[in-house]
């Protein structure tokens, strides 16, 4: 691998884990993997020299007096053996460490010191000691604590890349969902198999059961079971079938479909997720800022007590070797491994989770500010509810059952495209009802419908039809109109002949999962508002089911902005929860804006967070994934820079009146050890369940 591009690229690979522009989503799998790519090159590269190394190593260690000591043994001796362990050393050094100095070398140029300035520093002055200890002193330098640094680095190097690769995989495995080939239909009626980056928008292509979908598109033949788990992190198959859009990547179920593309290549909606997981995990937060600016003034600590140390030693002994061994075995400790990996990982990690679970993070702040969020604003239709008209209620007169409604009624209202006729219609197909045969079908304007059910006049209407039939209600079909009227629900009737034989209540259904999310946000301390332009006896009926402590109704979509500052002047933290049409200027000014119920589009300018699904308990899931990863972000911090805390005083030599004294090999064991606990530790966030749903 190019050394000079390895180097200019492995500089910022602590802090950006994507530099790289994302390549276009056409050009299969391996143009996905700018990011992959460059991390698995310094994998195998870091890999190759640690094993190359360690061989290397072993007659450094054998032929090494002090190692022969320790352990009591000792190399057959002739003319030149002396010089077999540094002759190994410097074979390692010139092989395992120049990599660190030239990766130092964009630190320098940048005038930002950060780990590979440190790691350079410490080798080069180890090793420069031990060669001029080979010749002043023979015996007394460590080229063996010199080689074992450059192994330890090597490996901690090789773990770090092998670990962010592993966690910025979510990039790559979206990536391998995109198929290569596709198999268009021809003008003739035959299929062709083609590139993916040949597809253009309009093409027909067959997609045969078990396969991946290619592109975006538009359902024009078959019917089928589509798995988009990958996309949503909706576990059950979603049926489609003709005018239904496929999504790119998704994995079609039993059936054969044709679906005409609308969107390929960078247009796609998994493009789109890819190039936001890119995003964000470049993007930094201010953990990762305080994180960096900790490893830079790291660099001036490990100088400054270098320095001391040598000052002090100095005036204690003289100036002797050991001295500088105490400075090297300080800036060999300091070395900020930990501290560098302490939150690309977390960050990596924890997007990669996101997008597991249908979270897209745009912007990396917005998921860190989440943490400290305690009020959430809800726009109501289409996120707390459906957005369209649901039968809640249904009584029937007596003599009637349930069932024989629902199949008149489904006649009846059987090709009205009216919303509440699309409600009724939906309840009886639930019900799994068939549709009662009737005749002379015929609109009553502005009242309703009227058909003949065996030989008898049947209507299906509102208030006004009553009104029309001179009919009014009594006993339990009275206290539902009320109890209806209560709680802002549209009343429908049945009546046939003269008598009303069963009432259906109307409303915007409430999404099944909306109550559980406003109970989990309660209970994280959240409170819950509620903003719609409907009435606002709506939205208090909508208001008490969900249990929401705030309403504000009747709001022009331009007004809803206002609301999220008025409650900002009230000191709170606001997110805003939206579709992202008519609410971009409220997403804007709240603290986060969430787009919910975007599964396609996904670049949504105004929102910093998206949730592909149209799922309330999904932001319930952001503040959770917000403060587990802060936890863990604080929690390796607080090691990287504690380890360094207590071994820095140790290397440079604190207890040695009571006759400890901390080696440079020590050094290294205990900084790789460090860096192994964070980068473990950065890994059990993956252990963190999400708003996990009953059943």
């Amino acid at each position: 691998m190019d050394h000079e591009a390895m180097a200019s690229h492995h500089a910022h690979t602590h802090e950006e884990h994507s530099e790289q522009p994302m390549e276009h989503a056409h050009h299969g799998h391996e143009g996905h993997g700018g990011h992959g790519v460059d991390h698995s090159g310094h994998e195998i590269m870091f890999r190759n020299r640690f094993w190359v190394s360690l061989v290397l190593t072993i007659p450094v260690l054998l032929f090494s007096p002090m190692i022969q000591e320790w352990f009591g043994f000792s190399m057959p001796e002739f003319p030149g053996s002396t010089l077999i362990g540094p002759g190994f050393a410097i074979a390692i050094f010139l092989y395992g460490g120049v990599p660190f100095l030239q990766m130092a070398v964009p630190e320098i140029q940048n005038r930002k010191p950060g780990m590979m300035l440190l790691i350079s520093l410490a080798i080069t002055v180890a090793f420069l000691y031990s060669l001029f200890a080979l010749f002043a002193a023979p015996g007394s330098g460590f080229f063996w604590e010199m080689a074992t640094l450059i192994d330890i680095m090597l490996l901690g190097h090789w773990m770090e890349m092998r670990s962010v690769r592993q966690a910025s995989g979510a990039l790559n495995e979206l990536a391998k969902l995109m198929p290569d080939t596709a198999e268009r239909v021809t003008d003739n009626g035959n299929t062709e198999e083609v590139s993916v980056a040949d597809l253009r928008n309009g093409d027909v292509l067959l997609i045969r059961p078990g396969a991946s979908v290619p592109a975006d598109g538009e359902i024009i033949e078959g019917h089928s079971d589509l798995n988009e788990a990958m996309i949503t992190g909706e576990s059950k198959p979603v049926e489609k079938s003709e005018g239904d859009k496929v999504i790119g990547g998704t994995i079609n179920g039993d059936g054969s479909l044709r679906i005409r593309v609308s969107a390929t290549g960078d247009e796609t909606a998994l493009a789109g997720i890819m190039r936001l997981v890119e995003e964000a995990q470049s993007s930094k937060s201010n953990t990762q800022i305080l994180a960096d600016k900790a490893a830079g003034w790291l660099f001036y600590i490990a100088l400054a007590v270098a320095a001391l140390t040598a000052v002090l030693w100095i005036a204690a002994v003289g100036f002797e070797l050991e001295v500088l061994e105490r400075v090297v075995t300080v800036l060999v400790i300091a070395c900020p491994h930990a501290l560098g990996l302490a939150i690309p990982l977390v960050v990596a990690i924890s997007t990669s989770m996101g997008a597991r679970n249908g979270i897209l993070v745009r912007n990396r702040l917005a998921l860190e500010q989440a943490r400290e969020i305690d009020t959430i604003v809800f726009d109501k239709t289409g996120t707390l509810t459906e957005g369209r008209f649901g039968v809640v209620k249904l009584i029937t007169a007596e003599g009637w059952q349930e069932a024989d409604v629902l199949a008149l009624a489904l006649a009846v209202e059987g090709d009205s495209e009216h919303p509440i006729a699309r409600g009724i219609r939906e309840k009886a197909e639930a019900a799994g009802v068939k549709p009662a045969t009737i005749s002379s079908f015929e609109a009553i304007k502005g009242r309703g419908i009227k058909a003949t059910y065996e030989g008898k006049t049947v209507y299906v209407g509102g208030p006004r039809l009553l009104e029309l039939l001179e009919l009014d209600l009594a006993g339990d079909l009275n206290r539902f109109r009320q109890e209806a009227n209560d709680n802002a629900q549209t009343v429908v009737y049945m009546v046939v002949e003269d008598a009303v034989v069963a009432a259906f209540a109307l409303a915007d259904v409430v999404r099944k999962e909306s109550k559980q999310a406003v109970q989990r946000l309660h209970e994280m301390g959240v409170e819950v508002a509620m903003l719609t332009g409907d009435s606002q006896q709506v939205a208090d009926a909508v208001a008490r089911e969900l249990g929401i402590d705030t309403v504000f109704a009747e709001v022009l979509p331009e007004h809803k902005d206002q609301k999220v500052a008025e409650l900002q002047k009230q000191g709170k933290k606001v997110a805003m929860v939206g579709d992202g049409v008519n609410d971009a200027p409220a997403l804007t000014r709240a603290d986060i804006g969430i787009a919910i119920g975007s599964g396609t589009d996904v670049a949504i300018e105004s929102a910093g967070i998206i949730l592909v699904k149209s799922n309330p308990l999904d932001v319930v899931k952001i503040f959770e994934l917000s403060r587990a990863t802060y936890r863990k972000m604080i929690q390796n911090l607080l090691w990287a820079t504690g380890y360094n805390v207590v071994a820095l005083p140790l290397a440079a030599g604190i207890l040695a009146p009571v006759g400890f004294i901390l080696s440079p090999a020590v050094g290294a064991i205990f900084m790789s050890l460090s860096t192994i606990i964070v980068a473990i530790n950065a890994q059990l966030l993956r252990r963190t369940q999400l708003a996990a749903q009953p059943g």
